[in-house]
């Protein structure tokens, strides 16, 4: 129904981020590596969106690229897997390292991602084994741009995206430990991640 948003980036709370569009502001959630590449709050901003509706509310999702929603959307079509969780799997992984993982099926790469089980990842592997990386290109050239300056709460707002993501308050202060004081907020959710992946 709604297939893309373009307006004034007004709040950035990952994974949740506000988009103001001629006056009516659209609470968006955003995977991490969507969230990487948003311009600091005041910038023009424009996503690729999916639309969810459910019992308890409509939910707006939003990516970067066409191929980061097209991965979003086939893993939807997972038995067991919902919006929170695919949401999970683009944030632990990007699109290129998830198509590598389903191709060399390799479980032990998505069971870090928290709440993926040992069955579930499985199962991703197995559904999504005839379906990922068709038609999606190589997303290895594209780097994600770091935002500029540390903002001086940029630790609580890296801890609260660990917490949303899923890990518990020890497993994201113990990632935390290594982060430069002075780190921006999406440098400090990227580290924090890298060294969760870390076994």
């Amino acid at each position: 129904m709604i297939g893309r948003i373009t307006g004034t980036l007004l709040e950035k709370n990952p994974p949740q981020i506000l988009v103001d569009v001629h006056g009516v502001g659209y609470e968006i959630d955003v995977p991490m590596s969507t969230f990487y590449n948003l311009p600091a709050s005041g910038g023009a901003v424009s996503l690729h969106t999916h639309f969810v509706v459910r019992e308890d509310g409509h939910f707006l999702f939003g990516f970067a690229t066409d191929e980061e929603r097209a991965t979003f959307r086939q893993l939807l079509k997972v038995s067991g897997v919902g919006a929170r969780m695919a949401l999970a799997v683009l944030s632990g992984l990007s699109v290129n390292d998830l198509a590598q993982a389903v191709a060399l099926q390799e479980a032990g790469r998505l069971v870090k991602i928290p709440g993926i089980g040992k069955k579930t990842a499985e199962r991703l592997l197995l559904e999504l084994r005839d379906k990922l990386g068709k038609g999606l290109p190589n997303m290895a050239g594209v780097r994600l741009a770091a935002a500029p300056g540390a903002a001086p709460d940029a630790k609580s707002d890296i801890l609260n995206a660990l917490l949303a993501l899923g890990y518990n308050e020890r497993e994201a202060l113990a990632a935390m430990k290594g982060l430069a004081e002075d780190v921006g907020v999406s440098d400090g959710i990227r580290q924090a991640l890298k060294a969760l992946s870390k076994p």
